[in-house]
């Protein structure tokens, strides 16, 4: 994919239809010092944004391959634009993580993105992890690297609120004895 032109279009559309986004994902963990190899895009949008999302997907020629009340995935036919998963916003935790997102400069300062947090990526992998047991290994081992650049800045507080809303403070108990 090539980020760079992929995402100077869709943040300029983002911007002229007012979308409430947070970038998310394995680009979003870089932002916060977590490198790690990723070939798409993951964005977290407010719901009552989706259909404007759709438009300007179709607009920059992707193609909507599958979509839920959760979540909708855009595939472009030039290998070169790849994937982008959108995962919509409408319960009060996700509408939360989109009034944190901050703005980060990518790409030499050329362009300005909102990011999700470090707390809510966590929480973000916490709930894949319990809807995927397969995913988490790497999901577990995404978020000790991402505790392990932001330890002295992450809220403790809001990680044990995701672990109990998921059910997962068997998971909040194994990181914390690492």
């Amino acid at each position: 994919m090539e980020f760079k032109n992929v995402l100077s279009t869709l943040l300029k559309k983002f911007r002229e239809k007012e979308i409430r986004y947070g970038l998310m994902g394995g680009f979003a963990l870089g932002l916060w010092g977590v490198g790690r190899a990723t070939v798409d895009l993951d964005f977290l949008v407010d719901r009552s944004d989706q259909k404007k999302v759709g438009k300007i997907m179709a607009e920059i020629g992707y193609e909507c391959k599958f979509m839920s009340e959760n979540v909708s995935q855009y595939v472009s036919p030039l290998k070169t634009y790849g994937e982008i998963d959108f995962l919509h916003a409408f319960r009060q935790a996700s509408l939360e993580m989109l009034g944190r997102a901050e703005g980060k400069e990518i790409f030499g300062g050329e362009l300005n993105i909102m990011v999700v947090r470090p707390e809510d990526l966590i929480g973000l992998k916490l709930q894949a992890v319990k809807n995927n047991p397969a995913r988490k290994e790497q999901d577990m081992s995404d978020i000790k690297a991402l505790i392990a650049v932001q330890r002295e800045k992450i809220d403790w507080q809001l990680i044990k609120k995701y672990a109990n809303i998921l059910d997962a403070e068997d998971l909040l108990k194994e990181l914390n004895e690492k």
